[in-house]
């Protein structure tokens, strides 16, 4: 699985969910860049999307602090 996930994908969950994203994101970078240390990392492409999947997950975030978006079952 080389992609990653979408910016409306991102949009459509709630904050929670966001923040679970996040962490297993940021682990999955972690666990890619020591494979990559060890010589065990086969894709290479799968850097590059994880941390633009961060990117993603933290843009979602800063649009909601800002109120450019808001999350789903928020009342406006």
């Amino acid at each position: 699985m080389a992609n990653g996930i979408t910016a409306p994908e991102l949009r459509e969950l709630e904050a929670d969910a966001i923040t679970a994203r996040l962490r297993e994101a940021k682990e999955e970078l972690f666990n890619l860049r020591f494979q990559m240390v060890t010589g065990q990392l086969t894709n290479n492409r799968r850097l590059r999307v994880v941390r633009h999947d961060i990117a993603r997950i933290y843009t979602v975030i800063r649009e909601r602090e800002l109120g450019l978006s808001a999350a789903p079952g928020d009342a406006k």
